[in-house]
């Protein structure tokens, strides 16, 4: 079978997504830790907040929990590269590790571009089937109303053609 023929029998297929949750996480003032290689180095430090469940994904809610951080680099042609580890707990109790590495490119407009793709590592149970996801994410800031950052994560899939 040639690559025209096997392309027609395998038609591309579209990815969904469905919201997983929505999380406000309290950000403390950026620390500026110095040039390096890759560009300009900060950290934000993670306070606490709160995440609420998508439709449909009711145990994915609880409390943003403090201690985490956001590394950032501000790279040379002005994008900023960052990649946050956390932890949040469910409402159920299970801790849920966090790793968020966005993109964030302010010379698009009318909006700034801040896509990532999402990690979760949760323990054995309710919540594990999340450690075998794809998860995109975005990230808005909540200033100057507050000090937070706006994360929504999505679930990723592809449906197959009927």
């Amino acid at each position: 079978m040639n690559d025209a023929d096997l392309l027609t029998r395998f038609p591309p297929t579209n990815p969904t997504t469905r919201l997983l949750w929505t999380a406000i996480v309290d950000v403390g003032p950026r620390q500026d830790l110095g040039a390096g290689p890759a560009g300009q180095r900060f950290m934000v430090p993670i306070l606490g907040g709160q995440f609420y469940a998508g439709p449909g994904c009711d145990s994915l809610q609880g409390q943003v929990l403090p201690g985490g951080a956001d590394r950032q680099v501000l790279r040379p042609d002005g994008v900023k590269e960052l990649d946050a580890l956390y932890e949040m707990q469910a409402s159920n109790g299970d801790v849920l590790t966090i790793r968020n590495r966005v993109i964030v490119d302010e010379t698009r407009e009318p909006e700034r571009y801040a896509m990532s793709v999402i990690s979760v590592s949760a323990p054995a149970g309710d919540l594990d089937w999340l450690n075998r996801r794809l998860i995109l994410g975005s990230l808005q800031s909540a200033r100057p109303e507050r000090p937070a950052v706006i994360i929504r994560a999505w679930e990723t899939d592809v449906v197959p053609q009927a």
